[in-house]
């Protein structure tokens, strides 16, 4: 009896082992900015978040010069290239002869600040290198520049500054719009007035016809809000239009006039008289 109990609880422990790490494998690891996170800066916070929607994506280049060196840059935003590798490598170089990859940048030593359009994105503690730079740990630059209506685009690299005793580092650019500022969309005080203005004449109208219609109870053209003011208004103006823009005097005698028995005139009684009979 005590057998398939025993199996049970084994099925379950590793159950609960592999659901645990299922859920720490997915949850990656994500930027940290050098320094306590009571001095973290704010401003750098707030860029990395405006960088989330690139960390879903993975960036590739090749680089080859001649024989000796053919490499592939992996690069991911605020994520580690190969996150089974727990080496929080967030930019990684592959050597394609030999497969050795090197860490150009760790995302746990994360720098970032921002100009107008463009944003540099820094990951230090990197591979030391070997006899260049001092020996010191590798630095890759991440330039990414405005570019609207693209998520991201464009990533290559620029140069590898590694003849100087230290401060060496890996230059790369992007494309994104993420970068770029948020689009002023001011009104001017004309378009205000105007929105203003047709609001009120919406309201006018509409509250006038309820009132005249569910209130007053009236009807047909009677339901627009003081019918007869406008009405009166408009022939006033019709009136105005038609005096300011006739053509000719409203008092000018017509080009062609009937014959009325006042331009006859009274003619002699004496014009007959000869037709009588005598």
């Amino acid at each position: 009896m005590s057998s398939p109990c025993c199996t049970s609880a084994v099925l379950v422990a590793f159950m609960v082992l592999a659901v645990g790490a299922g859920a720490e494998q997915s949850e990656e690891r994500t930027c940290d900015v050098i320094g306590d996170e009571s001095t973290e800066s704010q401003i750098e916070r707030a860029l990395l978040k405006k960088l989330e929607p690139l960390s879903h994506m993975r960036f590739n280049v090749t680089v080859e010069k001649g024989k000796t060196e053919n490499y592939v840059y992996s690069f991911r935003v605020c994520r580690e290239i190969n996150s089974s590798m727990h080496d929080f490598g967030g930019l990684v170089q592959t050597d394609r002869q030999n497969g050795k990859t090197t860490v150009i940048g760790r995302i746990n030593e994360t720098q970032v600040f921002n100009g107008s359009d463009w944003i540099m994105l820094i990951y230090k503690g990197g591979d030391s290198y070997g006899r260049h730079c001092s020996g010191e740990k590798r630095r890759a630059v991440i330039m990414i520049s405005c570019k609207r209506g693209v998520i991201a685009s464009s990533f290559s690299i620029i140069s590898e500054e590694r003849e100087k005793e230290q401060d060496c580092f890996y230059l790369f650019e992007m494309d994104s719009s993420v970068a770029c500022p948020a689009e002023d969309s001011h009104l001017s005080v004309g378009s205000i007035l105007l929105i203003i203005f047709a609001s009120l004449i919406a309201v006018y109208i509409i509250g006038g016809f309820l009132y005249q219609r569910l209130v007053v109870g009236a009807k047909g053209m009677e339901q627009f809000p003081h019918f007869a003011f406008w009405q009166d208004l408009g022939n006033l103006v019709a009136d105005g239009c038609d005096f300011v823009c006739r053509s000719k005097p409203r008092n000018a005698p017509a080009a062609y006039r009937g014959v009325g028995d006042d331009q006859l005139g009274e003619e002699s009684e004496e014009r007959d008289d000869h037709l009588l009979p005598m």
